[in-house]
């Protein structure tokens, strides 16, 4: 969510200069088009995100290469290499300065359709290119749903590709920073899918740091921010650690796959377009950062758990509104600028702003979804945000979500794997002989059930280090205080600093919701944390079952 990319920090130890450069390098690193014949390159786009057996893939390319090579395999528990094409004719085409807004506008230069036994999943796919001893690599990704005459599996896993698109900095914006958007081009509003994903969003090496860092500092140390400096340092870019296919549903589908659990493939753009596309399956999984969704899919998820299914929500960070057109290929979120910039303020259709969703004009708090408000909460175990912690507090330890789990009252879960973080969504909760309960003040049903909690905070603590640069300011504080109260005082910005995480499940209607809501939980999976691991298989064997 970051607002403010580096507060002032703990007084005149840095240079305004020195301040100047550091905020430039975690703040904004370009990936895209050199625009240079002189430049060896390769990039692509393709015309979809999602695709069945059958289907066509168009896929567009420029390179500055005479020719270059293709690669796409299946991303599972093992990589699987199922279709190369070598010798195609390299053409670098114009690509127009704001790109990141209109797209880029390419010719296809490559097609093929997808075979009938490629499986569901996220398929990689590879663009090479050469030029006497240098060679460039980058890649992209589509998803494989299962073709529609065949039986659904009872898992859908909905991939985040609106918070994809959000953070998605190839070519110059998103909705973070860049060279187009309102006041001081701080970002852009409109973002096209006709481009690239970055570097990093597709693929990583091993190692790559996460958003939150192994281990909590040490009293008395600098904080830092490790995921930053090794994208600054090997070209990825930062925003890699913050949405995208490698980070976060990749960790989560290889880990269903090898535990045996039957997951098809779909994204939120998806969901947008077909309103019957999640009717098949018994349960919905939704996993990491997951930020951004319009209207239209929030409405289909709605009407689905009130006829009955089940959504797991191993995710966090519903915050933004936003608005998909050009059929799918545009996505428009204002933000912070709504109520100033976006033409729908003012009209019948204001409830449509691409605002926050607990904020006027919008009014839909996200607790009435997924049972949780993305501005109750914010940051956890990121720098000095609460960042000693990045565990859930245990409260109700006899639910079945618990169940084999060697929890009790008041133990802490995932705090060694740094689940709880880099950003999670909470409640106004009230405390009654030792348990949270929802209050409702904050549009949340009553009946949500909390089982676990932790600490959040929207201002980066500061404890005086010398030398010490934070990256998060005051800012959010500020935000949340005027969506949340309308007034920005001493008081209100203070209580707006505060916030908290929780895990809830809720019976609604004749569905139901667990939501971890955090972006980290597939942290726990991918190292392997006996404890997050079986709190997961608790929700999806009963979700995915007959059980209620």
């Amino acid at each position: 969510m970051a607002i403010d990319p580096m507060s002032e920090g703990p007084g005149p130890a840095i240079s305004p200069r020195t301040r100047a450069r550091a905020r430039h390098i975690l703040d904004y690193y370009y990936i895209g088009p050199a625009r240079d014949d002189r430049v060896l390159e390769i990039w692509g786009y393709s015309d979809r995100m999602t695709y069945a057996p059958g289907d066509s893939v168009a896929l567009h390319v420029s390179t500055t290469a005479e020719t270059w090579e293709l690669e796409i395999g299946r991303d599972g528990v093992a990589y699987e290499p199922l279709y190369r094409a070598k010798g195609l004719t390299g053409r670098h085409h114009p690509t127009p300065a704001d790109c990141s807004v209109v797209g880029c506008g390419w010719p296809v230069e490559h097609r093929l359709t997808i075979p009938s036994d490629w499986r569901p999943g996220g398929y990689l796919v590879t663009f090479r290119a050469r030029r006497g001893d240098d060679a460039v690599e980058e890649h992209h990704l589509i998803l494989v749903r299962r073709a529609p005459d065949l039986p659904a599996a009872p898992y859908l896993l909905v991939c985040a590709t609106a918070t994809w698109v959000a953070y998605n900095c190839w070519g110059g914006s998103n909705a973070y920073e860049g060279i187009a958007g309102p006041e001081g081009n701080a970002f852009s509003p409109i973002l096209s899918l006709n481009r690239p994903w970055t570097r990093g969003f597709c693929k990583l090496p091993e190692g790559a740091p996460r958003a939150l860092p192994d281990h909590p500092p040490r009293p008395g140390e600098m904080v830092r921010y490790p995921y930053m400096e090794w994208a600054y340092a090997y070209g990825y870019s930062k925003k890699y650690a913050s949405a995208g296919w490698a980070s976060y549903e990749r960790l989560f589908a290889r880990w269903a796959e090898a535990s045996g659990y039957p997951v098809d493939f779909a994204t939120l753009h998806d969901l947008h377009s077909d309103p019957g596309l999640i009717d098949r399956h018994r349960c919905l999984i939704f996993v990491g950062h997951d930020e951004y969704w319009s209207a239209e899919m929030r409405d289909r998820v709605d009407r689905y758990v009130e006829a009955g299914g089940k959504v797991a929500r191993f995710a966090g960070n519903f915050l933004w509104q936003v608005r998909i057109e050009a059929e799918g290929r545009r996505q428009v979120c204002y933000k912070y600028a709504a109520t100033r910039h976006d033409p729908l303020m003012g009209t019948p259709e204001a409830h449509r702003v691409t605002g926050a969703w607990e904020a006027a004009p919008v009014n839909r708090p996200g607790c009435q979804t997924f049972g949780a408000n993305a501005l109750r909460g914010i940051y956890a175990g990121l720098g000095n945000c609460a960042g000693r912690g990045a565990g859930y507090t245990v409260y109700r330890p006899d639910h079945w979500a618990f169940a084999g789990t060697w929890l009790g009252y008041g133990d802490t879960l995932g705090r060694e794997s740094r689940v709880f973080g880099y950003e999670v969504d909470g409640l106004d909760l009230a405390f009654r002989d030792g348990l949270p309960f929802a209050t409702g003040a904050d549009g949340a049903d009553p009946a949500i059930e909390v089982l676990a909690m932790g600490l959040a905070a929207n201002v980066e603590a500061d404890h005086g280090t010398w030398g010490e640069t934070r990256y998060i300011g005051g800012e959010d504080a500020v935000f949340r205080s005027l969506s949340l109260t309308g007034m920005d005082t001493a008081e209100t910005r203070a209580s707006a600093a505060r916030g908290n995480g929780v895990m809830i499940h809720w019976q609604r209607g004749k569905g139901a919701v667990f939501n971890a809501a955090t972006c980290e939980w597939v942290a726990g999976l991918a190292r392997g944390d006996l404890q997050v691991d079986r709190t997961t298989r608790n929700v999806l064997d009963r979700f995915g079952g007959t059980q209620d």
